[in-house]
């Protein structure tokens, strides 16, 4: 094993891998980013292109002592709001399952690294389909708002007893995606009885 599996923990409760490319002995899935978050920024740093663009150029033309220069805080928010956006848009995971190199490769993609995580076929003692408790929320200042739930996911567990999360989300989803997994490495799908929340 070549990477750290915690590299590939997943903070929210869902993932939601779908299907790039599939062969009898290749299986490429690939999962881009939280899209609703990444849009909404970029909506709102659109719209606020209107109020913005004056106050630039009422700030370029009379300086921060004109009218417009207590205002220099807008086009800074339209920044920052455009840099998540793209930071957002540019997530990406993937897995790639080789049935002829006999290896399962994840990769983590962003604007400022890459993170790889490679996996031998014979270092892979099962594929198991359980539940995760995950939290609902934060916990602000030791109030018990934070509690946590099951939900499914699907996991390598490799020799020495460590795993690495492949996917979260439905059950009926992730049962087909072990089956498919689980016959190019050759280890049968291990369904535990709390995988169904």
């Amino acid at each position: 094993m070549e990477g750290n599996p915690k590299e590939f923990e997943a903070i929210g409760n869902r993932l939601g891998f779908i299907i790039a490319k599939e062969q009898e002995q290749w299986l490429e899935l690939t999962w881009r980013g939280p899209k609703f978050p990444a849009f909404l920024c970029l909506g709102i740093a659109l719209l606020l292109l209107f109020v913005t663009l004056p106050i630039v150029e009422a700030i370029r033309l009379r300086g921060f002592t004109g009218p417009a220069g207590s205002l220099w805080y807008f086009p800074v928010m339209n920044l920052i709001l455009l840099g998540i956006s793209f930071y957002l848009l540019s997530q990406k995971r993937s897995i790639v399952i080789d049935g002829v190199a006999r290896k399962v490769t994840l990769t983590r993609r962003s604007m400022h690294r890459r993170i790889l995580l490679t996996l031998d076929f014979v270092d892979i003692e099962k594929l198991k389909l359980g539940a995760d408790q995950v939290y609902s929320g934060f916990a602000v200042a030791g109030s018990s708002a934070a509690q946590s739930f099951p939900v499914p996911s699907l996991r390598l567990i490799v020799k020495g007893g460590v795993s690495v999360l492949l996917d979260r989300g439905g059950v009926k989803r992730l049962e087909n995606l072990g089956r498919g997994i689980g016959e190019r490495i050759h280890r049968p799908l291990e369904v535990e009885a709390n995988a169904a929340p």
